[in-house]
């Protein structure tokens, strides 16, 4: 083929690249992905510890916005809406 590569020995070549680029950009995206993992799980904990106040009586709304700041914040995250809900509501 006048010195060029052929077909056949570029075909192994392209795959490897493939691959290459492609578990490069999955090591990229382990670290998002794990804190992305990680925050949903802890938004999920947050879901269930409001669903326990909201069944102690205590009155705070479960709902996906108040399940991600305790998700975010942990423990005084549910402080701050037990805080809120006493400063707007009374």
């Amino acid at each position: 083929m006048n010195g060029l590569m052929s077909l056949a020995a570029v075909h192994p070549l392209l795959f490897l690249a493939g691959v290459t680029v492609l578990l490069l950009g999955l090591l990229l995206l382990r670290q998002v992905l794990a804190r992305l993992f990680r925050f949903l799980l802890r938004t999920g904990v947050g879901l269930a510890a409001l669903f326990a106040c909201s069944r102690l009586g205590l009155g705070l709304g479960v709902n996906l916005a108040n399940a991600a700041v305790v998700g975010l914040l942990g423990l005084p995250g549910l402080g701050l809406l037990f805080l809120l809900r006493r400063l707007l509501v009374g």
